[in-house]
């Protein structure tokens, strides 16, 4: 049974995957937690420890004995990573064996300022890493979550859909003009949770890049699955390169559903900064995800995004 410990783990992607761990039944899971523990426990696999992530002597101590870290710590709200930082900290004085920070998104982070905190870690552990390996760890990179083109439609557990530059309610999509063979990376949240699982009880070593490629598509190979599922065209605003690179976004329509962590005072600028940014980062090849975990696990059957995608829209208007 592997100790695993989940830093953040009232949040709905560390939520899906406690409960791939659980499903697994061989680990014996605790939450690090802000927040005071639930009055009812969920599972009797579940330990909650209230932490304080500026005080590092008190993370040794909820550490001891954990073998693998999962960090799903909000990283908007920490511009300097300190919660990370320390975390990494304590998992190495406390003899932490494996440390997941909070990624499960894309491979690059350039022109998402708001993902700069991932950049950060990145670097850190590169750094503590630089002479030996003191803590062995993976980026679990899955791209965009595929549950995002089913908006307004939930379709996991915890995760809440959001919008994409990709609207399959409305049959409509955003392109860069001229970059229409720009590559996204689209995996289901159950695909992320169960490769994570997987991973938690790999006995060899992790990859430093955890990739794991569920779908691998260009825009223009998308918005021909749109319109075979949608039964029509998808209408398409092309936006130019050097247009977007000076903040500017000519759209005839624009994002609205904004993730929970985000304030309402923040949300209409950072909905632009995303469009913006998704666009410009997919022409630089951010959401080209590596395979890394599906060489690991190549008997894992990821869900087709065909199948997903006819499996939600089928019927709807």
């Amino acid at each position: 049974m592997v100790q695993v410990a989940i830093a953040g783990g009232s949040g709905q992607v560390a939520r899906e995957i406690i409960d791939a761990l659980l499903a697994a039944k061989k680990h014996d899971i605790t939450i690090l937690s802000r927040k005071a523990a639930l009055a009812s426990p969920t599972s009797p696999e579940i330990h909650w420890k209230t932490v304080d992530y500026d005080d590092e002597t008190s993370l040794v101590d909820a550490l001891r004995g954990i073998h693998t870290l999962l960090s799903f710590v909000q990283i908007l709200s920490d511009p300097d990573q300190k919660a990370q930082k320390n975390l990494i900290n304590a998992a190495i004085a406390a003899g932490v064996k494996r440390f997941a920070p909070s990624e499960y998104g894309s491979k690059g982070t350039i022109d998402m300022a708001w993902w700069s905190g991932k950049e950060k870690i990145r670097e850190y552990l590169q750094e503590v890493n630089k002479k030996d390996q003191i803590l062995e760890y993976t980026l679990f990179q899955p791209g965009l979550f595929m549950e995002y083109l089913a908006y307004p439609y939930k379709t996991a557990k915890h995760v809440d859909p959001l919008q994409s530059v990709f609207n399959f309610e409305n049959r409509r999509a955003i392109v860069v003009d001229g970059h229409e063979d720009a590559i996204m990376t689209w995996t289901t949240v159950a695909d992320l949770a169960a490769v994570v699982a997987r991973a938690v009880d790999y006995e060899g070593a992790w990859p430093t890049t955890g990739g794991i490629r569920g779908n691998r598509l260009t825009f223009s190979q998308l918005l021909e699955v749109g319109q075979k599922i949608r039964g029509c065209p998808f209408t398409v605003d092309e936006v130019k390169i050097e247009d977007l690179e000076a903040g500017i976004l000519n759209t005839s329509w624009n994002l609205t559903a904004v993730h929970k962590a985000v304030s309402e005072d923040q949300a209409s600028a950072l909905l632009k900064q995303v469009s913006i940014g998704i666009l410009l980062s997919s022409s630089k090849g951010a959401w080209d995800i590596s395979d890394d975990f599906n060489q690991i696990f190549p008997d894992h059957e990821f869900t087709s995004i065909d199948d997903f995608l006819t499996r939600v829209w089928e019927g709807k208007p």
